[in-house]
């Protein structure tokens, strides 16, 4: 028979356990001793006899690590360790693994055990696309800012978000956007100035502007389109007009129904403005003023690039389709630019078709 000592020795031995004396909580169960007269469960292999059964405590979730350490429901017994797993669709789920079917979702435990949670936006999803709200697409994340494909830079309008040469910095462009044809002008920051008969109409990619003259009558239509502040007036600038000239009368001197007007002061510019804009007649353009011209077969059907360069000299050279056709000596601009019939003298009409106009960038 096992002796009975006294509490004053700290302990009980009662059928080959200890068990502290003065103590509420059980004594923890002994490890099982193998019994040479009872086959081993684990037959000599690896593993731990828990409960008469031989288990494999670094993947048992009832047995992780050692027996009976058993792991909760919302975790996994690797390695002898209990960890936090997702099971979503009755999928169990690593900690951290993506989605396959959606590269911007992941098993997150700690948020969610039942449900994929939306990885972090900016973080990369395939090639040149990156995370936002939980969905994959192009984008750029530039000092801790998400932007859409084909945003500027609020800092430098030559500078946008293309994800397919950076995702993390700006790249350069050739050229800034004014005006995209067939959009409204009005949302692109552009105003008319229009007098009857005339009319603006709007086609898949273009922009339409049609003035005409009543029989008789002592005036015309106008209509011009104009930006405010499209350039800088301090430093050099190349305005780029791609532009079809359907039908345009002969223009006067400071005035035409078919004009680009590299400085704009309303409503049909002021005797600087008007003087060293571009007129262009049927098979000529030039200088308002009369003091260059050059020949050139505008109205031909076809969309021509017209292009305003000036200089830091503030030397003004005019182009068509790359060729040099006009160039001119102290340039001013006041930064607002506009395009279209710029008078209403009679039978001095125009009728042009706006593709776009453009800022190059330098």
């Amino acid at each position: 028979m096992v002796s009975i000592r006294s509490c004053a020795l700290a302990c009980l031995v009662v059928l080959g356990f200890v068990a502290a004396c003065g103590k509420d909580s059980p004594p923890s169960p002994p490890a099982e001793t193998p019994d040479a007269s009872v086959p081993d469960p684990c037959d000599g292999g690896v593993g731990a006899v828990c409960g008469g059964s031989c288990v494999d405590t670094d993947v048992d979730p009832a047995h992780c690590g050692g027996c009976g350490q058993a792991c909760t429901t919302a975790e996994a017994c690797e390695g002898g360790v209990c960890v936090a797993v997702c099971r979503i669709d009755g999928q169990q789920v690593a900690s951290g693994a993506v989605n396959t079917a959606n590269a911007c979702e992941q098993c997150m435990p700690e948020t969610s055990g039942s449900t994929w949670t939306p990885r972090a936006d900016g973080t990369q999803c395939d090639s040149g696309q990156l995370c936002s709200a939980g969905a994959c697409g192009p984008r750029c994340f530039i000092d801790g800012v998400l932007y859409a494909e084909g945003a500027t830079n609020p800092a430098n309008a030559c500078e946008v978000c293309l994800p397919a040469t950076s995702t993390t910095q700006w790249s350069a462009r050739a050229s800034r956007p004014l005006l995209v044809g067939g959009e409204d002008i009005v949302a692109q920051g552009w105003t008319s100035v229009a007098q009857a008969p005339s009319s603006l109409t709007y086609e898949a990619d273009y922009v339409r502007l049609a003035t005409s003259t009543n029989v008789g009558s002592r005036t015309s239509g106008q209509l011009l389109i104009s930006r405010a502040n499209a350039v800088d007036p301090t430093k050099p600038f190349t305005l780029r007009v791609t532009m079809q000239v359907e039908s345009v009368s002969r223009h006067n001197t400071l005035d035409s129904g078919a004009a680009i007007l590299g400085s704009f002061t309303p409503s049909a510019g002021n005797s600087t403005d008007r003087a060293q804009m571009i007129y262009l007649d049927s098979a000529a353009l030039g200088w308002a003023d009369d003091t260059q011209s050059a020949a050139f077969v505008v109205t031909d059907g076809a969309y021509h690039v017209y292009e305003l360069a000036v200089d830091a000299a503030k030397v003004a050279r005019v182009s068509v389709d790359g060729v040099a056709k006009l160039t001119r000596n102290n340039f001013t601009t006041n930064g607002n630019i506009a395009i279209g019939d710029q008078t209403n003298d009679p039978n001095v009409d125009g009728v042009v078709r706006i593709r776009s106009v453009e800022l190059l960038c330098q």
